[in-house]
């Protein structure tokens, strides 16, 4: 151990701990030449370029590093491998560069935030391929310099994310689940276990959202939700309790609003499905009609992720019990949501997993609107698709929010307080996502 004592030596403890490291490095076959050793050598420390240690020091603390070092019996290669080592106390100085300039300014991300809210706080990867379809109207409602418009045409979802993530926000909710099984069918409706393979629209999944706040008692409000495999359209439906005649009911109602022809539909095991009254409409219509596994909710994640999206998102966990409410319900679901939803929202389509070690990385396809993976099915009906790309062309998406938010504002005045979360608990109010 080093017993170094005066103030100068200790301050130079850890240059001579690299001196030592150096000279164990140090091999017979070195020799010096001319001052020059295989240890410079090894370091890149070209003939006659190394300095002393002691040099740019005053003479006292040249003086004092020289003798210990000469106390400790170090040989001049590790000298010379030391002398390239920066002083105690900091490195060489580093050359100044100039602060980078920001690429994006604060007026494009001001416009990125307001189409990312009317948009409905979608993913950045979705919100990166909203922003071409959504530009005239972007350009209607912000002045643009082309600069920024060059920008946000630019713009990666990357990027996207940086920008936006102090704006984004992290909210808990919690579920309310009222499915109670149905026994009466549920042998006679096949299990469907295997993934799907969907090659044109028309197969789908269907589930039933409470809408009963904080109690499961009485008769209240449930959304039927109704997504296709394929493409990713949406639709629907509110209804008053769930009974089965009205289930079928709202269901005859989506199949004539969808713009091709409905094939199948797969349910969850709830008595509200798995009934005499949907089984005969389903062979009525020739539609197939199968069922997930109980209690496995990843057999029908495809409306698993929509009940969200489309329903809880914007309905929160109040309770509707009322005629009324369910008639207000239903007039945003036909119209303004069903627009929005299908016509001006891209979204994303899983390809394929590939499993990397641990991981399993997930691709997708480019993100696209439902109503466009329609279109390019050529399996939708000619007359529903014109109708729809003439309101693509006509239809302000900014507008479109405004009326979307209109009506959430009447309907959130519907709900039974006394019976419901919160009024914090509002989707109005969730912080921005």
């Amino acid at each position: 151990m080093l017993n170094v004592t005066d103030k100068a030596s200790s301050s130079h403890l850890e240059m001579l701990l690299v001196c030592r490291q150096a000279k164990d490095n140090v091999t017979q076959r070195c020799r010096l030449e001319e001052g020059y050793d295989g240890t410079a050598k090894q370091m890149g420390i070209p003939p006659g370029s190394s300095r002393p240690l002691w040099a740019g020091r005053p003479a006292d603390e040249a003086e004092d590093v020289g003798r210990v070092l000469c106390e400790h019996g170090l040989p001049p290669q590790a000298r010379l491998a030391a002398a390239e080592w920066p002083p105690p106390g900091g490195g060489r100085p580093r050359p100044a560069h100039a602060a980078r300039r920001p690429t994006y300014s604060q007026a494009l991300v001001s416009v990125l935030k307001a189409i990312w809210k009317a948009a409905g706080y979608p993913w950045s990867v979705r919100l990166n391929a909203l922003i071409p379809l959504w530009m005239p109207w972007v350009r209607k409602h912000f002045h643009l310099s082309p600069e920024v418009e060059r920008q946000l045409l630019a713009i990666s979802a990357r990027q996207i994310d940086r920008r936006l993530r102090p704006y984004k926000g992290a909210a808990r909710r919690r579920l309310y689940g009222a499915t109670r099984p149905g026994r009466l069918l549920k042998h006679r409706i096949p299990l469907k276990v295997d993934r799907w393979d969907a090659r044109a629209p028309g197969f789908t999944e269907v589930d039933l959202v409470a809408h009963s706040g904080n109690s499961g008692e009485g008769e209240f409000a449930y959304t039927l939700n109704v997504t296709d495999v394929y493409s990713g359209w949406t639709e629907s439906r509110a209804v008053l309790g769930r009974g089965q005649r009205g289930v079928v009911a709202a269901l005859e109602e989506i199949a004539q609003a969808l713009p091709f022809h409905l094939l199948g539909i797969d349910t969850d095991n709830g008595s509200e499905f798995l009934n005499w009254h949907v089984g005969r409409w389903c062979a009525r219509r020739q539609i197939q009609f199968t069922r997930g596994r109980p209690y496995k909710k990843d057999d029908n994640a495809h409306i698993e992720q929509k009940n969200w999206t489309h329903v809880r998102k914007l309905m929160g966990w109040e309770r509707y019990d009322t005629a009324q409410a369910v008639e207000a319900m239903n007039d945003l679901y036909r119209h303004e949501l069903r627009l929005g939803m299908n016509v001006f929202q891209p979204s994303v389509k899983l390809i394929r997993k590939v499993r990397v070690g641990a991981r399993l990385h997930r691709v997708y396809e480019a993100a696209q609107t439902p109503f466009a993976r329609v279109q390019a099915s050529g399996e939708g009906e000619p007359e529903a698709l014109a109708r729809l790309k003439a309101e693509q062309a006509d239809v302000d998406p900014f507008e479109l929010h405004r009326r979307i938010e209109e009506k959430l504002g009447v309907i959130y005045e519907l709900a039974l307080r006394r019976l419901s979360p919160s009024r914090g608990s509002l989707p109005s109010q969730r912080p921005t996502r």
